[in-house]
């Protein structure tokens, strides 16, 4: 019995090195950083800025991973190797907080003083465009990264997210499109994105902080 989980590990074995992922899934985020940010501004939406900003605490988060997996591979038989990786998953909750706070200021300001009007076309597009990638990502990522390590983890379900969110803003401007308003819907959307990435990064702090500490991280009720 015991067996089993060592050999369907090994059949999910990546074949490309984790730097090599995380610099091309990072390299896919940055791409999409200024598309987001123009349709954002031009479009009025304060969701497709929050993607924007989620993007750009992302690409940072990754850059300190690559850092982070670099220094532990100069000597992966450290006790502390895997120290560096959870510092990086810190820093990625940390972001993801930051971004979140900003984004609920922002929203609930609308509500409040009236949402203005949105482009529902260019939102659709752009948020089409980011599903793709991110699910690009996490095909490059590969499924197997979620047993890896708690940084991997971290980047494979922030893609996963990230997709899933995109394709919420899709519906959202699609709907805006075929009712020539329900302009709410967007600050509303914007305070679910930051919702469900404020879970996650809290679990996911919590979760480094355990690592850091030198305890066992269980992903199991993730």
């Amino acid at each position: 019995m015991d067996s089993q989980p060592d050999i369907a590990g090994a059949d999910r074995t990546p074949r490309w090195s984790q730097a090599r992922r995380v610099a091309i899934v990072l390299g896919l985020n940055a791409a999409l950083i200024v598309g987001l940010v123009v349709v954002g501004v031009v479009a009025g939406s304060v969701s497709v800025l929050a993607a924007a900003g989620d993007t750009v605490a992302d690409c940072l988060a990754l850059a300190l991973g690559l850092i982070a997996i670099a220094l532990r591979d100069r000597d992966p038989g450290h006790p502390h190797a895997n120290r560096p990786i959870a510092v990086a998953a810190l820093v990625n909750g940390a972001l993801l907080l930051v971004v979140t706070a900003t984004v609920v200021v922002e929203a609930v300001a609308r509500l409040r003083e009236g949402s203005p009007p949105v482009e529902g076309l260019p939102v659709v597009i752009v948020s089409l465009v980011t599903m793709i990638v991110m699910l690009a990502g996490a095909f490059v990522l590969g499924f197997s990264a979620r047993d890896e390590d708690i940084h991997m983890r971290s980047v494979l379900l922030d893609a996963l997210a990230d997709a899933a969110v995109a394709a919420s803003i899709v519906v959202a401007g699609v709907i805006i499109l075929a009712t020539g308003g329900a302009y709410w819907l967007d600050p509303v959307l914007a305070l679910g994105v930051s919702l469900v990435i404020a879970v996650a990064a809290v679990r996911l702090i919590v979760k480094a902080v355990a690592a850091l500490r030198g305890g066992a991280v269980d992903f199991d009720d993730d």
